[in-house]
């Protein structure tokens, strides 16, 4: 065996899965190469910090806080709901969309709408889309309760 194949033998498996023809070409070939037995001691030692120093050890957390969730007392998420009024959301929601809507009309938008076309539009547009999608999202679920009383949609 080559230095190459000795060295990509040893890291693709780590010893584990080597047939013992392919162990045995292996250590005649560290016995004989003494640049390959100084590299794969090197290697050894480096896979053993990575593997023992590298991450020190986590304390068992997963026990100590599903016992704390266990022993907690549901909430009421009633009335936790709409703390913010529902004319405030709309009066927010309308102030952002015409915000957002009008950098369109902005000095330089021409300018570099013309110079970029489809490449500064396509990512404006869908940036624009998440906000407004986004807002919407966290507006109706925020006011889930409100908005099924209001439009008398009840499951």
């Amino acid at each position: 065996m080559f230095c190459h194949d000795v060295m990509e033998k040893i890291i693709e498996s780590d010893g584990d899965n080597i047939s013992l023809m392919t162990r045995f070409k292996i250590a005649l070939h560290l016995l004989v190469c003494g640049r390959c037995s100084a590299e794969i001691i090197r290697y050894e030692a480096a896979r053993d910090i990575l593997k023992i120093d590298f991450f020190p050890p986590v304390p068992e957390l997963e026990g100590i806080i599903m016992e704390k969730i266990y022993r907690e007392e549901p909430e009421d998420l009633t009335e936790t709901a709409g703390e913010i009024s529902f004319r405030s959301w709309v009066i927010t929601g309308i102030i952002v969309l015409f915000s957002l809507c009008s950098s369109f009309l902005g000095i330089d938008f021409g300018k570099i709408a013309a110079r970029e076309g489809s490449s500064f539009l396509l990512p404006l547009g869908l940036t624009i889309g998440t906000i407004v999608s986004a807002y919407g999202a966290v507006f109706i679920g925020s006011h889930l309760k409100e908005l099924s009383e209001r439009f008398r949609i009840h499951s």
